[in-house]
């Protein structure tokens, strides 16, 4: 259909419409004539059609009021009254994304769907759900969502509970996100900035039922809203969808969300702040240093491109400038960069870590002496050429690591249209990318230094010192003060936040009915497909070195894969063999220095990295197959270039530089650090299942706990060790680089798979032939039970085993017993009840099964709620239509997009696994085929695994101590 400009399309004025080449689609902007809505369409053939909307929500303060509305309002809506539309949708939807998000000044509700009914379906909730919540008539939503006094019985202790409360005690207790939190504190304390869009646990609880209230009508309109569209979407029937059922029913409204920028100052800020850690923990080496820029606008294409490239430059390629001169002074073990470029004013931050607060000014001074030497003697231009060319790749290759491309899409249109600016700028690339090219010759990035650091004054110095026991005297101060006012209040007082506590927990407890959930709108099981996709692997042999190839069409980019196969490494060496993978690439080679190495790889190629990596067996968990991978993403053109790099990597790399390696080292303590505290969760139950599970035992010593403990053991005496550290690496580096070890997969055409043939034997040649043999790794099955204890004041509680050595069998109705477990028992038991803000089931081919749970306040309550699955399985009971829902669920997570690089990584993995077309096939006719009756037959299973009493906790180190009965082992984690 052709579109004319001024043009009404069903309430929606056509204002411009382009032809965006970088993203092969057409753009058009509309304006709803009734309410000033904005709308932005983006016509393509992508399958995978894309809807949000979103509005500019600007907080106030730090209650958290945006954040819990974006919670709440998900909570049941005038269409669809149940207490969980969102998880009912996530339960029974082909959606293919499907949430919400709050930024420091936007909150976006987005869906997408393969599916055009299930994609109608979504966006008719999410609009609902957004204009005509239940929170105007259920004040027990923003007791839930947000937070409560939690008072079951009057001689109870008074709390607070709410799932953003607990949320957010958890963002709190990391360093990381304490820090970037007063970033934006100290550089704009007079706008919407300085405010915590999430909410401050310390300010969350004066949120009032009113503010609430009145921030959910100020917003939540029409005239504040940036509507989506994306893919092969029928525009016309949407615009008329959006319009007759949602928009015509408003008016225009003058709503004040303007954000006013921050007055510049007329020096550097100098602020200090603090974070908790253990009373057992050293504060040595543990404060972080930042220098904090305010750099222009968003809606200034140079500022949003050109700065985001030069934090790479500057502070992340290997070598980078900046970050290098700040660990030759030995400012801090960790240095990295940020750039914000999603808020009204961009942030440039240069960040060092496991530093010491002392060294403040030093870090001052090296940081304005080096840039002022980069601004005088300009900055290595294969640097700049090599990052440039990686952005390139990066934005051309479009893999956006999961998320619908269009999602990505929206979000950047969102930097510039949610200021006024042009939505389009941020997603045509090509004219950002050519102009960014002159720099080549010219001193762009230099003069960037100087009017951006330099010159500006508009800045922060930032220290973050650890101090022992905060987090144990806040908790103290908040006990004594929940205590104070309980003793403040009457009886009538009293009565009523029992009575409101009841209420919420009736509320809870009561199942929807079903007429109620009759209002979800669901697909049938017709609308889905019954066979699987073909992931075929071809293989061949060529020159002895057998090939896996995943035909696909790639855009003319290999997706290559050298893998060494691991068993030779003798079983004591397994670490060292993980950390040879973390220092190639990162140290000189004969041919190289490290940072010259680092430039060759960025301007031959998209990426190139080292990764040691277990494939397990899923049909027999005792076998798994280590491989130390080498992965690249190459243009065909460059696929002879690259296979010189990698052939110098793998036979001329040099272990000499002492210093080099521990910086190294250094930097994979401190990001293993970072996941300890931020995702709990995924070491919890990796260390859980490393108690009976050979090949997650493995995976902890090449990148769990073990390994950060083997690291942290090098780093403490290194100067004793890293003489046997470099024979280790040399002697396992001849070891593993052996033509008879070597499998080489590719995900390619035709084309790129010859062009590989032609060019592999530049790898090959430099290859040892010797014998190899492969080595039995020893395992024994042990009940560690560890409390992991780290300055977090919430827990990652998991529990699990494996179901095979039980005596079951593998069925693919287990996955929807996953799909029951997670959205509807952990939901309500763990979450909505327990106030954690996440929880999940896990379970696998191989037999693995765990109970999971993430932020969570509750320790001992979280595993009784896990023994108790088994009688909810047991008494299981739901109509055909609720089964169905489970049922496509399921299948929605099986059918994810792939892009054709995960489409290759998809191939592979099944291959590894000896998983075949017809296991998935079987897989998926097993998960159509489930009824009530095959799930009821589980409990026995879930019991059994639960009676096992494998058990992690990772976090509180007072709950910990607390309940310390519940374990065999206490660790401080960073002591």
């Amino acid at each position: 259909m052709e579109y004319k400009i001024g043009k009404n399309y069903n309430g929606f004025v056509l204002v411009r419409e382009e032809n965006i080449k970088e993203v092969n689609s057409i753009a058009r902007i509309f304006e709803h004539e009734k309410t000033g809505a904005r709308l932005l369409h983006m016509e393509n053939d992508d399958t995978n059609k894309v809807f949000s909307i979103g509005f500019k929500t600007p907080p106030e303060d730090s209650t958290g009021v945006m954040h819990i509305l974006e919670h709440s309002v998900l909570c049941g809506s005038r269409k669809f009254p149940t207490k969980e539309p969102f998880v009912e949708l996530v339960k029974g939807s082909l959606n293919t994304f499907l949430n919400a998000m709050t930024f420091s000044d936007k909150t976006i509700y987005p869906i997408a769907s393969q599916n055009e009914k299930d994609f109608f379906n979504l966006m008719d909730v999410y609009l609902d759900a957004v204009f005509y919540p239940n929170i105007y008539k259920t004040k027990e939503i923003l007791m839930q969502e947000g937070w409560h006094y939690d008072l079951e019985k009057k001689e109870d202790e008074l709390t607070y509970k709410g799932v953003v409360y607990n949320e957010m005690k958890g963002a709190f207790s990391s360093p990381e996100g304490i820090l970037m939190r007063k970033i934006q504190e100290t550089l704009f304390p007079d706008n919407t900035y300085s405010n915590e869009s999430g909410g401050d646990p310390k300010y969350i609880p004066d949120l009032t039922y009113e503010q609430f209230i009145d921030t959910h009508k100020k917003y939540y309109h029409p005239s504040n809203s940036y509507i989506f569209l994306y893919g092969d979407v029928n525009l016309e029937k949407c615009l008329k969808f959006i319009n007759e059922e949602y928009l015509a029913n408003f008016d225009k409204k003058e709503i004040d969300a303007e954000i006013k920028p921050q007055e510049k100052y007329n020096s550097i800020k100098d602020v200090e702040y603090t974070y908790s850690i253990s009373e057992e923990d050293d504060e040595k080496e543990k404060t972080f240093l930042a220098l904090n820029y305010v750099t222009g606008k968003s809606t200034d294409e140079e500022v949003y491109m050109d700065l985001n490239l030069l934090e790479y430059i500057l502070l992340e390629a290997e070598g980078a400038p900046l970050k290098k001169a700040l660990l030759d002074a030995e400012i801090g073990k960790d240095v990295f960069g940020s750039f914000d470029g999603g808020i009204l004013q961009p942030v440039f931050s240069i960040i060092a870590k496991n530093s010491e607060a002392d060294k403040k000014e030093e870090f001052k001074k090296v940081v304005y002496d080096t840039l002022n030497d980069i601004v005088k003697n300009g900055i290595d231009k294969k640097l700049i050429e090599g990052c440039i060319n990686a952005f390139e790749f990066r934005l051309r290759e479009a893999d956006t690591g999961g998320y619908p491309k269009g999602l990505v899409y929206y979000m950047n249109a969102m930097d510039s249209w949610l200021y006024g600016g042009d939505p389009l700028m941020h997603i045509k690339y090509e004219h950002a990318i050519e102009n960014v090219k002159k720099s080549l010759n010219t001193n762009h990035f230099e003069e960037l230094i100087k009017k951006y650091m330099l010159d500006n004054t508009h800045a922060s110095l930032l220290t973050l010192k650890p101090e022992k026991g905060l987090a144990q005297r806040e908790e103290d101060e908040l006990k004594e003060k929940l205590e104070n006012y309980k003793n403040s209040l009457s009886e009538e007082e009293l009565n009523k936040i029992v009575e409101e506590t009841n209420n919420l927990i009736l509320r809870q407890s009561t199942p929807d009915s079903p007429e109620l959930l009759e209002t979800i709108p669901l697909l049938s099981l017709d609308d889905i497909g019954k066979e699987v996709e073909d992931l075929p692997i071809n293989k061949e042999k060529h020159n002895d070195i057998e090939i896996l190839h995943c035909n696909t069409f790639t855009s003319n980019i290999a997706y290559l894969n050298f893998m060494f196969y691991g068993k030779c490494i003798k079983e004591e060496d397994i670490p060292y063999f993980s950390l040879l993978g973390n220092l190639l690439a990162k140290v000189d080679t004969k041919t190289y220095d490290y940072k010259e190495l680092s430039n060759e790889i960025l301007i031959n190629t998209g990426d190139m990295y080292f990764r040691n990596n277990v494939y397990g067996n899923d049909k027999d968990e005792n076998k798994y197959y280590p491989f130390l991978e080498v992965r690249t993403k190459v243009m065909d053109d460059k696929i002879y270039k690259s296979m010189e790099i990698m052939a110098d990597i793998v036979n001329n790399s040099l272990f000499e530089d002492n210093k080099r390696i521990r910086e190294v080292i250094r930097e994979l303590i401190s990001r293993i650090e970072m996941m300890l505290m931020q995702a709990g969760h995924q070491v919890a139950v990796g260390r859980v299942a490393s108690y009976f599970s050979p090949a997650a035992s493995y995976m902890e010593k090449i990148s769990g706990y073990d390994y950060y403990k083997f690291l942290k053991d090098i780093e403490n005496d290194f100067d004793n060790k890293i003489e046997n550290l470099k024979s280790k690496l040399y002697e396992l580096q001849n070891t593993i680089f052996n033509k008879n070890n070597l499998m080489v997969f590719i995900t390619g055409e035709d084309k790129e798979l010859n062009l590989l043939k032609e060019n592999m034997n530049k790898v090959v040649d430099v290859l040892s032939t010797e014998p190899l043999n492969n080595n039995d790794y020893t395992f024994s099955e042990e009940q560690k039970n560890e409390g992991l204890m780290t300055p977090a004041n919430v827990d990652y509680v998991c529990k699990g085993y494996n179901f095979k050595k039980l005596g079951y069998d593998y069925n693919g109705s287990l996955l929807v017993l996953k799909t029951i477990l997670g959205y509807d028992y952990l939901w309500n038991r763990v979450r909505v009840k327990g106030g954690a803000y996440g929880c999940m089931s896990t379970i696998a081919r191989t037999g693995n099964m765990a109970f999971v749970s993430y932020r969570d306040p509750n320790l001992t309550e979280t595993l009784k709620a896990f023994n108790e699955a088994p009688d909810f399985i047991k008494s299981f009971d739901v109509s055909d239509r609720e089964m169905t829902k489970y049922i496509i669920g399921t299948i929605s997570n099986l059918d994810m997009p792939l892009t054709p690089a995960s489409k290759g990584e998809k191939a592979l993995g099944m291959y590894m696994r000896g998983i075949t077309k017809e296991d998935r096939q079987r897989e998926r006719d097993e998960v159509l085929a489930t009824n009530v009756e095959t799930i009821k037959e589980y409990n026995k299973l879930i019991e059994d695994v639960m009676n096992k009493d494998f058990i992690c906790v990772v976090g509180d180190e007072k709950k910990i101590k607390a309940d310390k009965d519940v374990f065999k082992n206490l660790i401080n984690v960073f002591n």
